[in-house]
């Protein structure tokens, strides 16, 4: 699947857009996994239907519904697959537990940057590997936004060394879930919608959930004081549009490609709007007397080689996560002599 110049063309109009789509007959109806008006990721299912009406002239549409409006959050995949539901928006990690690969193509520790990520899943055969393995259970699958790096997370301590990770109980999905237990945190999956109250209660010590504008709306900065990056699990990560196969074969091969338009045009305005309000979000913070700061250089070290292995492990497990792990790592090893030589050099950490 390439780039077009019509395509960017119908993008650059369809990121115009303001008014939502009105109802129809064949509008899908979406579960997200995110509350209704989450900015930027319950947010992206919105923006997605707006560009929708806009390419096909408002002959296509979806309505979006918050998570558990119709299904609890972490089974929209289930009810897509069934059929119960016509779609799902998600972040794509979510659904690991049965497609290995999903948590691969959610978020790989240590991984792509964005756009590195965004070249191989729809440019170098990712998205391709990514459907085989949503097929048997009849779910077409639609990469459809691209967050940017997100923090490391939300911690009540200090993190000085490896060794304060041990019996830490963090909330985290995908598989830094895992490279965390093997180095002795205890984590979790909660919603994000479910978070807040299990932190205050004190189920969790700890969380990461996306951007800080998502995460001040969370409230997290009331619990915890120490905000800690990089985002080591998530350098980038993928959200979806999910449909039921039998309503994507219902579709003609037009408005499939309407479909895939507004989901690329979408994907730009992921990474469009997604950096500028950062750093005015993080001084927010520190103003309410949070301590923003970087994980110490040896935790990194012990969470990337940690990284390495359960990355393997994982491959050894599942033949399509292997074959995406040696396409990803083939396409960055591809890729990285021209970004090695377009790289500037880098200042001191900047000052909020």
């Amino acid at each position: 699947m390439k780039w077009t110049a019509s395509f960017f063309a119908t993008a650059l109009l369809a990121t115009h857009l303001v008014a939502p789509p009105a109802a129809r007959a064949d509008t899908l109806d979406v579960a997200s996994t995110f509350p209704k008006g989450m900015p930027y990721l319950g947010e992206g299912a919105e923006h997605l239907a707006e560009l929708l009406d806009q390419v096909s002239e408002g002959e296509l549409g979806l309505r979006v519904h918050g998570a558990g409006d119709l299904v609890p959050a972490l089974e929209v995949f289930n009810a897509v697959s069934s059929g119960a539901i016509d779609a799902g928006w998600d972040w794509v990690g979510y659904w690991a537990g049965a497609i290995p690969v999903a948590g691969l193509a959610g978020a790989m520790p240590f991984g792509p940057s964005p756009e590195v990520f965004l070249g191989w899943m729809w440019d170098a055969g990712g998205l391709e590997i990514l459907q085989k393995a949503y097929d048997p259970y009849d779910v077409k699958v639609l990469p459809c936004h691209l967050t940017v790096p997100e923090p490391a997370g939300w911690f009540q301590k200090e993190i000085k060394t490896v060794d304060d990770l041990k019996g830490l109980r963090f909330r985290i999905s995908g598989l830094g879930g895992k490279v965390l237990n093997r180095l002795g945190a205890s984590t979790q999956l909660i919603p994000g919608g479910e978070i807040y109250v299990a932190l205050e209660r004190g189920r969790i010590d700890g969380t990461e959930f996306s951007l800080p504008t998502v995460d001040k709306t969370l409230g997290f900065s009331d619990i915890a004081k120490y905000y800690y990056f990089p985002g080591w699990h998530q350098p980038a990560s993928w959200n979806s549009l999910i449909i039921n196969m039998d309503v994507w074969n219902g579709f003609s091969e037009a408005e499939q490609n309407l479909y895939l338009t507004a989901c690329r045009a979408n994907v730009m305005w992921s990474l469009a709007v997604a950096a500028e309000p950062q750093a005015d979000t993080l001084r927010g913070f520190e103003e309410q007397g949070v301590t923003v700061l970087r994980l110490p250089d040896p935790v990194l070290d012990a969470l990337r080689e940690t990284s390495a292995e359960v990355l393997q492990e994982e491959a050894a497990n599942d033949p399509i996560f292997k074959e995406a792990l040696d396409s990803i790592n083939a396409y960055m090893e591809t890729v990285q002599p021209w970004y090695s030589l377009q790289a500037l050099p880098v200042s001191a950490s900047p000052k909020l």
